[in-house]
Protein backbone atom coordinates (compact mmCIF):
# COMPACT_ATOMS: atom_id res chain seq x y z
CA UNK A 1 0.00 0.00 0.00
CA UNK A 2 1.20 3.42 -0.39
CA UNK A 3 1.73 5.86 2.50
CA UNK A 4 -1.07 8.50 2.29
CA UNK A 5 -0.89 11.10 -0.19
CA UNK A 6 1.43 9.70 -1.81
CA UNK A 7 0.29 9.47 -5.62
CA UNK A 8 1.03 6.10 -7.33
CA UNK A 9 3.69 5.59 -10.04
CA UNK A 10 1.12 4.89 -12.72
CA UNK A 11 -1.19 7.93 -12.02
CA UNK A 12 -0.89 10.62 -14.67
CA UNK A 13 -0.66 14.72 -12.97
CA UNK A 14 -3.32 16.84 -12.87
CA UNK A 15 -1.45 20.40 -14.00
CA UNK A 16 -2.66 21.87 -16.82
CA UNK A 17 -0.42 22.24 -19.66
CA UNK A 18 -0.23 25.99 -21.85
CA UNK A 19 -1.61 26.02 -25.10
CA UNK A 20 2.19 27.61 -25.95
CA UNK A 21 4.28 24.41 -26.02
CA UNK A 22 1.16 22.91 -28.04
CA UNK A 23 1.70 25.88 -30.51
CA UNK A 24 5.47 25.32 -30.52
CA UNK A 25 4.71 21.65 -31.16
CA UNK A 26 2.73 21.92 -34.52
CA UNK A 27 5.37 25.01 -35.33
CA UNK A 28 8.18 22.24 -35.45
CA UNK A 29 5.84 19.00 -36.86
CA UNK A 30 4.45 21.91 -40.08
CA UNK A 31 8.43 22.75 -40.47
CA UNK A 32 9.87 19.61 -40.73
CA UNK A 33 7.13 18.44 -42.97
CA UNK A 34 8.00 21.53 -45.15
CA UNK A 35 11.94 20.38 -44.73
CA UNK A 36 11.00 16.51 -45.66
CA UNK A 37 8.67 17.68 -48.58
CA UNK A 38 11.02 20.03 -50.01
CA UNK A 39 13.50 18.01 -49.78
CA UNK A 40 11.52 14.95 -51.99
CA UNK A 41 10.34 17.79 -54.45
CA UNK A 42 14.27 19.34 -54.53
CA UNK A 43 15.17 15.79 -55.63
CA UNK A 44 12.85 15.24 -58.17
CA UNK A 45 13.10 18.30 -60.06
CA UNK A 46 17.13 17.27 -60.03
CA UNK A 47 16.16 14.31 -61.82
CA UNK A 48 13.88 15.46 -64.29
CA UNK A 49 16.07 17.95 -64.74
CA UNK A 50 18.60 15.36 -64.78
CA UNK A 51 16.57 12.80 -67.29
CA UNK A 52 14.33 14.72 -69.40
CA UNK A 53 16.25 18.00 -69.62
CA UNK A 54 13.32 20.34 -70.12
CA UNK A 55 13.29 22.83 -72.97
CA UNK A 56 10.16 25.24 -70.88
CA UNK A 57 11.45 28.81 -71.05
CA UNK A 58 10.31 28.82 -67.49
CA UNK A 59 12.20 25.38 -66.18
CA UNK A 60 15.36 27.18 -65.23
CA UNK A 61 13.69 29.35 -63.21
CA UNK A 62 11.52 26.75 -61.33
CA UNK A 63 13.65 23.82 -60.40
CA UNK A 64 15.96 24.98 -58.41
CA UNK A 65 13.20 26.54 -56.28
CA UNK A 66 12.73 23.34 -53.79
CA UNK A 67 16.20 23.61 -52.84
CA UNK A 68 15.88 27.17 -52.01
CA UNK A 69 13.30 26.15 -49.83
CA UNK A 70 15.16 23.57 -48.17
CA UNK A 71 17.80 25.50 -47.51
CA UNK A 72 15.19 28.00 -45.90
CA UNK A 73 13.48 25.55 -43.78
CA UNK A 74 16.64 23.79 -42.08
CA UNK A 75 17.51 26.89 -39.87
CA UNK A 76 13.61 27.33 -39.23
CA UNK A 77 13.13 23.66 -37.95
CA UNK A 78 16.58 23.36 -35.64
CA UNK A 79 15.91 26.55 -34.39
CA UNK A 80 12.05 25.82 -33.32
CA UNK A 81 13.18 22.72 -32.41
CA UNK A 82 15.82 23.85 -30.35
CA UNK A 83 12.77 25.71 -28.39
CA UNK A 84 10.53 22.76 -28.09
CA UNK A 85 13.62 21.24 -26.29
CA UNK A 86 14.53 23.77 -24.40
CA UNK A 87 10.34 24.63 -22.98
CA UNK A 88 10.26 20.64 -22.01
CA UNK A 89 10.57 20.49 -17.75
CA UNK A 90 11.67 17.35 -16.25
CA UNK A 91 10.02 14.42 -15.36
CA UNK A 92 8.75 14.15 -12.01
CA UNK A 93 10.82 12.22 -9.61
CA UNK A 94 7.41 9.91 -8.77
CA UNK A 95 7.63 9.19 -12.55
CA UNK A 96 11.28 8.20 -12.74
CA UNK A 97 11.22 4.36 -12.63
CA UNK A 98 14.47 4.35 -9.68
CA UNK A 99 12.42 5.84 -7.65
CA UNK A 100 9.27 3.12 -7.63
CA UNK A 101 8.53 1.62 -4.62
CA UNK A 102 9.10 -2.46 -5.31
CA UNK A 103 6.61 -4.54 -4.90
CA UNK A 104 6.99 -7.53 -2.18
Amino acid sequence: MNAPGRRMPCSRTTRRHSPAPRRLTLSVRWAGRLLCWSLAAGMTTAALDLLAAPQAAWWPTVWPLPWYLTGISIPAWAILRAREKATQQPPDEDTLPGHWDRAA
